[in-house]
């Protein structure tokens, strides 16, 4: 058993994971796209091909469908990927919604292409409740485990997000394979990393039987006690767990700082009537800003500006996202139901307006920048990679009266890191070949972040009861995917730690 890196090993992007089963078969968990500075030195061609051998790949568990996490999914099935995908009932549902925006913006907007993409999709996707078991198909091998399950546990990062335990037994060895699976040798992907073994993957004699094996795949872990989904668990036993690391050197505000800073940011930001410009993830950050949001106008009935303040959402896919989020309410958590219990709608109020033909959208920014009326507007994307958050950007970046509020993780090379690091110095950014000076005002709030901070990794290394023999860390920075190493090396002298690298 081996598992190589197809990406998110050289920063937060790109997550794709390839676990060896035995030599003739292999899953993948995720497959994303790279973003900001992990696709420099690539063109856009090279950054979407799947390099790695597809012969031996028997199915892929999705752990939650960011764009960083699924991506790539549209080219696995160019390149003739024909197994079943797993996924959450919830990432089911959200999947096709995702793959649709992604092959509109960076494939085709031939409407039949895309049909028959998602057509082709939709055949695939296996829709698997949490804590239920499900066999994965495993070819026959003289070597390496015979058998694999696995079920998805609650991961708190976005509706259907999840961590994944998969289980391998059964393997009767009949000969010795230190070879240790030549045929991954051969893999092109340029983001590839030889792997975690088992106890036994070199020490294979005959009539020697393995035990069972516990890999477990973190995904992307949600921060503890945010509002609208349950904090993760940690699984029972993982001897091989391979984890996140984006706030592996960082702890976030708590809860109660964090919206009391969100409500001090914006009071500030519209003294003088400007727009307050909130760079968000369709899916996971907008439905937290708007549960807050709701949470803070409910709180200051007594306040005219909060009162009488617009929250728009310009995102057609949040208001998709947010309709899902509502459907799957039983998933929230127990603070978020309380809420609907008092008839509130937390999701969908008076204040909220959502923004959904591109035409609209055109104009709302011509009819904020000539009104006077505080206004906060959330749109994608988070990193201001690209979507309609630009457009606000490059309108009121140079605006003293404006202001940017940023609430989750901006990868090195982005537009985000660029405003968050040169913006309260007074610099400049470019924006799709022009230079603009940043007067706007530049704020961030870290406690918004959907990730586990690194109290929360350490917690849930902690909380495992039979502890890792291994660990692997991937998907974050160098300095946070080093400090959390240090951490977990403290926590578990006796466990081998290691750091993904290309």
């Amino acid at each position: 058993m081996q598992i190589i890196h197809h990406g998110a090993v050289n920063g937060v992007t790109g997550s794709c994971h390839q676990l060896d089963i035995n030599p003739q078969s292999s899953i993948l968990i995720d497959c994303g796209l790279f973003q900001g500075a992990e696709t420099a030195g690539r063109n856009a061609v090279d950054q979407l091909k799947i390099e790695f051998d597809l012969s031996h790949i028997t199915a892929l568990i999705v752990t939650h469908c960011h764009i960083d996490h699924v991506g790539r999914v549209p080219y696995l099935l160019a390149a003739g990927f024909n197994g079943p995908i797993y996924a959450t009932t919830a990432t089911a549902a959200l999947l096709p919604l995702v793959i649709k925006d992604a092959l509109k913006v960076g494939v085709t907007r031939n409407q039949r292409l895309i049909s028959l993409y998602l057509k082709r999709l939709q055949q695939i996707i296996k829709p698997i409740d949490y804590q239920k078991w499900f066999n994965l198909e495993v070819n026959n091998s003289d070597c390496g485990y015979q058998h694999a399950k696995a079920r998805f546990n609650v991961a708190g990062h976005i509706l259907g997000s999840a961590y994944v335990e998969i289980e391998l037994s059964d393997a009767s060895l009949t000969h010795n394979c230190t070879h240790n699976y030549t045929r991954n040798n051969t893999h092109k992907s340029t983001h590839q990393n030889t792997g975690i073994h088992s106890d036994n993957s070199h020490d294979c004699d005959a009539d020697k039987k393995k035990d069972s094996h516990m890999v477990v795949f973190s995904g992307d872990l949600g921060a503890t006690n945010t509002p609208l989904l349950p904090s993760p668990k940690s699984p029972l036993r993982a001897d091989t767990l391979v984890i996140e690391s984006t706030y592996g050197d960082k702890n976030h505000h708590n809860r109660e700082h964090r919206a009391e800073s969100l409500r001090q940011v914006i009071e500030r930001a519209v003294n003088d009537n400007g727009v307050v410009l909130i760079p968000a993830f369709s899916i996971g950050r907008t439905q937290e800003l708007l549960y807050e949001l709701e949470q803070i106008i409910f709180s200051q009935q007594q306040n005219p500006m909060w009162q009488s303040i617009d929250i728009i959402v310009d995102s057609p896919m949040a208001a998709n996202f947010t309709e899902q989020y509502i459907d799957y309410k039983h998933l929230w958590d127990t603070e978020a139901k309380a809420v609907l219990a008092e008839q509130r709608h937390p999701l969908d109020f008076s204040q909220l307006y959502t923004i959904d033909s591109h035409q609209d959208h055109l104009a709302v920014i011509n009819y904020l920048a000539s009104r006077q009326k505080p206004t906060v507007v959330i749109a994608a994307s988070g990193m201001c990679t690209g979507g309609r958050i630009v457009n606000y950007l490059q309108r009121f970046l140079s605006e003293p009266t404006a202001d940017v509020l940023f609430v989750g993780y901006q990868a090195t090379g982005t537009i985000g890191r660029d405003i968050q690091e040169y913006g309260p110095r007074g610099g400049y950014v470019y924006i799709e070949g022009d230079k603009i000076d940043i007067k706007a005002g530049i704020h961030t709030i870290s406690g918004y972040s959907a990730h586990a901070d690194q109290q929360d990794l350490i917690d849930f290394v902690e909380g495992i009861k039979h502890k890792p023999k291994h660990i692997r860390i991937v998907h974050g920075d160098t300095e946070a995917k080093q400090t959390l190493a240090d951490k977990y090396r403290q926590l578990l002298p006796n466990t081998e730690i290691e750091i993904g690298t290309s």
